[in-house]
Order: C-alpha cells, then sequence, then structure tokens
C-alpha cells in the first residue's frame, strides 16, 4: 500500500495524518498508529532562504529571459561531432548531424519577425555590454523592443535606431545614468537619430518616464573626476539648495550636475577645469558657466579665484 494514496486511518478512521518526514512515518494523529514507514520525501535536498537563493538553485533547465528572441526554451546541437559516448561520429553520420544542425538553426528563426528580433535582440546585448549596464535594464529594454514589434512600430526605422532609444528608455526606467550621447555612441549611430526614436517610442508606447534626479549625476562624475568623497558631499549639498529654491527647474539635470560638481571642487581646493567636468557630462563649458553663475549668485557663494 503507497502512503501517499491514504487519506485515512484504517484503525480508528481518523482523516487527521502526520507525515514525519524524519523518520520516513505516516502517523495517525488520533490513535497514534504507524500507518507506512516507507514515506518519502519529494522535496529538494538544498534550502533556500530567500528567492533568489531558490531561483538559483533550482535545477529545471535554464531561467526564462526577454532577451532571446526564443525566451531560452529551445535547444542547441553542439559543434563536437562526437556522440554520447564520447567517439568521433563517422564521415556519414558527420554530414547527417550536419544538416540537422543546418535546419535546426533555421527552424528556431523561422519568419521574418523572429529574425528581426533575433538580431535586435543581440543588438541590445551588445549595447549594453558596451555601456557596462545591469541585468535587469537589458531586460527592461528587451521588454520594451518586443512591444515595438508587437505594434508594428519598426517598419522604416533602424534596428540600431530603436534599440539604442529602447536602452535608453530601459536606463530611465531602472534609474541608471547613462546620456543619451553614449546610448548612441555605442550603437554606433548620431545622438539625433536616437533622440528622435526615443521620443517616437515615448509618443507611441505612452510610456511613463521619471524625470532624471540631477543628484543622480554627482556620483558618476565625482569619480570619473577622482575627487574626494568632501567634495561629492558639498556638491550634493549645492544641488540640494538648488532644487529646494527650484533653480534646477527647466534645465538639463547633466549641466546642473556638472556645475554644483565644479563649485564643489573650488571649495575644497580639488580644482578641474570646466573644460574636464564638461567632456565627462557631456555638455558645453558654456552650459557649465551659466548654471555655475546663476548657482553662485542665487545661493550667495563666494569663492576665491
Amino acid at each position: 500500500m503507497k502512503s501517499e494514496k491514504i487519506t485515512k486511518c484504517p484503525e480508528c478512521g481518523n482523516a487527521d495524518l502526520i507525515r514525519d518526514y524524519e523518520a520516513g512515518e505516516l502517523v495517525c494523529e488520533g490513535c497514534g498508529m504507524v500507518i507506512s514507514s516507507t514515506l518519502f520525501d519529494h522535496g529538494p535536498e538544498w534550502r533556500a532562504f530567500d528567492e533568489e537563493q531558490r531561483e538559483k538553485r533550482t535545477r529545471v533547465g535554464a531561467p526564462l529571459t526577454w532577451t532571446i528572441h526564443d525566451k531560452g526554451l529551445s535547444t542547441i546541437i553542439d559543434w563536437h561531432d562526437r556522440d554520447v559516448y564520447g567517439r568521433k561520429l563517422k564521415p556519414d553520420q558527420k554530414a547527417r548531424v550536419y544538416r540537422l544542425r543546418k535546419w535546426h538553426r533555421r527552424s528556431k528563426v523561422s519568419g521574418a519577425t523572429e529574425r528581426n528580433l533575433a538580431f535586435a535582440l543581440s543588438e541590445l546585448t551588445k549595447v549594453a555590454y558596451k555601456l557596462n549596464l545591469p541585468k535587469n535594464v537589458l531586460e527592461t529594454a528587451s521588454v520594451i523592443y518586443r512591444k515595438v514589434v508587437r505594434k508594428r512600430l519598426i517598419r522604416g526605422r533602424s534596428i540600431q535606431g530603436v534599440a539604442a532609444a529602447s536602452i535608453y528608455m530601459a536606463c530611465r526606467q531602472c534609474n541608471i545614468i547613462r546620456t543619451l550621447e553614449e546610448v548612441a555612441a555605442a550603437a554606433h549611430i548620431s545622438k539625433k537619430e536616437g533622440g528622435r526614436n526615443y521620443r517616437f517610442l515615448l509618443r507611441k508606447l505612452e510610456t511613463r518616464v521619471p524625470p532624471v534626479d540631477p543628484t543622480s549625476y554627482i556620483s558618476k562624475f565625482v569619480n570619473q573626476l577622482t575627487l574626494s568623497g568632501e567634495t561629492e558631499s558639498i556638491a550634493m549639498q549645492i544641488l540640494g539648495q538648488a532644487m529646494e529654491l527650484r533653480l534646477t527647474s527647466g534645465r538639463g539635470p547633466a549641466g546642473i550636475a556638472a556645475a554644483a560638481t565644479y563649485i564643489a571642487s573650488l571649495l575644497t581646493d580639488e580644482r578641474r577645469t570646466q573644460g574636464e567636468i564638461a567632456k565627462g557630462a557631456h555638455v558645453t563649458e558654456v552650459t557649465i558657466r551659466n548654471r555655475y553663475k546663476e548657482l553662485t549668485q542665487k545661493l550667495n557663494i563666494e569663492l576665491d579665484m
């Protein structure tokens, strides 16, 4: 008699049964009778204390991912030309396996839409790798591009342009600081084309993209210019006061953050030129100079030049 099919105690008819997995016994709670002593634990042999550990330790195949056109569900015939025992294949078997590989590869990407998606997702992966983006940004960008394909908005536009716009939109949604110039350069397109495609996606997808917080740029500029933590703290304070007085309204976040970093470097005597800061912030020196004048005048900051 299998213990898994037992629902009542054969002695007293009680349905309250206790499964003791440590002893491997099925016991009746009413009369204490050991109904079965061959109880098997069908659970995993490992323990997980959070969701991340549980996903890593499960052995049911690779996890689903949006970064592959078939979500990672397909199989691959490798190129080792060996059988299951490790022996080399005979010439006729090699030819047969070669044909299998070829048709298997073709069947994975059958239609024009799938070919477009496969190429575009590989482009997304390349751009994300160049920009050193985390995995969640790449997954978000892949979902955005799939929406574009599903709504048939790709017609008449380059794959690289839409892919760059998807990456930039994903960075904004995930609060990862990457400028449009950086994304466009990584995708080998012009900033103008990247901006045009980004505005097109905003309009057609009706996606909410949060505004860029200027304080997010401070740490990036400080690391690029190898400034101290004191300089970063002062730049944050300057930017915080500017936001309270609404001096950042209508101003580019990169420009106002670069000006705050420039002022902080002067206050801590870690002087950096406006050209050095402008190069890392991808803004002009004129922009930094204008924001610098506004902040020093409105916040009454005195500097010894």
